[in-house]
């Protein structure tokens, strides 16, 4: 990843455009997405057989010849295609044990992520991808199912696609990102009223809490109206986000991992790496719900019901020898290297983070570090 800091930009929300900016690391290197995403399998494999459910439940009930599935957020590297695959097999599998019917139904699948993302990664692996799928789904009595896969670059936070062409949306680990930092967050002057935060902590003013609620009802009631113009009357959506177990914003869990990205840098601060002002300037466009706002803003909308709304902790073991604390560190890296290298230049990256993996660590030994996942599925009405 190449990037430029600039140092005649002010420090102010006027410097960081997130649809712009924001993307996964792209490639297949040692500090990108695609090596640095277990974490993220880990939540989606765990509710697997509900997404695979609901998809299926979704196929017996309609029956369509040719099914439109979205992934919203796909990003790139191996978890991309690994769903599409999951989906492709169940929906396979259901067409010729159930309703054995002469032939499958086609997939119109969309992959949709930022303008900005690793699409490339993507397209060069379809060829493969393609020949597997071939071989594991062919059978004398019916034929291969015809696939169509595109790319859709475009945030989610507004329309996509056209009016009823899809069956069912998929996204994993993408909703707790906001469509922009809370403009509330700054003052008359640009300034931002969390000083010393990067995120919600204890020491944040109340405004503060306030801004990033007020960010995510207004970003996802869009989310949720865009996609009920583009489902059909009962085609599903399962959501699977970063979430919170209660009321209070500071929990023990993603809140925390944000304030110890928080004392990573003020380490950086001290030894003289990062200016004071420009890490005074820098704040997340991520937001946490609770079960409660999750379902309030559905119940606001009123375009869907909610079939299913579960929160789970992922598994901490991540093998190889490496600490928890590591694979949170190149985990966060991947997801946040184009911010930061846009805010403040990628030569601070290695010692943020390397302080950052360790603070982790100390904390686990100390007490348990608890993020809490959300699964919510959805149909239209």
């Amino acid at each position: 990843l190449k990037c430029v800091n600039d140092s005649r930009l002010t420090p102010t929300r006027t410097t960081m455009d997130v649809e712009k900016v924001f993307h996964m690391t792209g490639g297949v290197g040692v500090t990108s997405y695609a090596q640095n995403s277990s974490l993220q399998k880990k939540a989606s494999d765990k509710v697997k057989h509900i997404t695979l459910d609901t998809i299926q439940e979704l196929y017996l009930t309609t029956t369509p010849k040719s099914l439109g599935i979205a992934d919203l957020g796909c990003s790139s590297g191996r978890n991309t295609l690994s769903i599409v695959r999951d989906l492709v097999d169940i929906i396979v599998g259901t067409s010729r044990r159930i309703m054995q019917t002469s032939a499958p139904p086609e997939f119109r699948v969309y992959l949709n992520d930022l303008p900005t993302n690793d699409f490339n990664t993507i397209f060069k692996a379809l060829p493969d991808f393609f020949r597997e799928l071939r071989r594991a789904t062919s059978c004398e009595s019916t034929p291969s199912p015809s696939i169509y896969i595109a790319g859709y670059p475009g945030t989610f936070y507004g329309r996509l696609f056209p009016d009823k062409c899809l069956h069912f949306i998929y996204s994993s680990n993408s909703l707790h990102w906001l469509s922009k930092v809370p403009p509330a967050l700054y003052n008359k002057q640009g300034r931002s009223i969390n000083k010393g935060c990067i995120y919600l902590s204890r020491s944040s003013p109340q405004m503060v809490s306030q801004a990033y609620f007020k960010q995510f009802q207004e970003d996802f009631h869009l989310f949720l109206r865009s996609r009920s113009e583009e489902l059909v009357t009962g085609g599903r959506m399962v959501l699977i986000m970063l979430g919170r177990s209660d009321l209070d914003h500071f929990d023990r869990g993603n809140a925390f991992l944000w304030e110890l990205l928080t004392r990573s840098f003020k380490i950086l601060v001290s030894q003289g790496e990062v200016e004071e002002e420009k890490f005074d300037a820098y704040d997340v466009h991520f937001y946490a719900p609770s079960k409660d706002e999750l379902e309030d803003e559905v119940r606001r909308e009123g375009s869907f019901e909610m079939n299913r709304l579960e929160m789970f902790e992922i598994d901490k073991e991540v093998g190889e020898g490496a600490s928890y604390g590591t694979a949170v560190a190149t985990a966060v890296r991947a997801i946040q290297e184009s911010m930061l290298c846009h805010h403040f230049g990628e030569e601070i990256l290695d010692n943020l983070f390397e302080h950052y993996g360790r603070l982790v660590d100390e904390e686990m030994a100390i007490e348990e570090i608890r993020p809490i996942t959300l699964l919510v599925v959805l149909s239209k009405v």
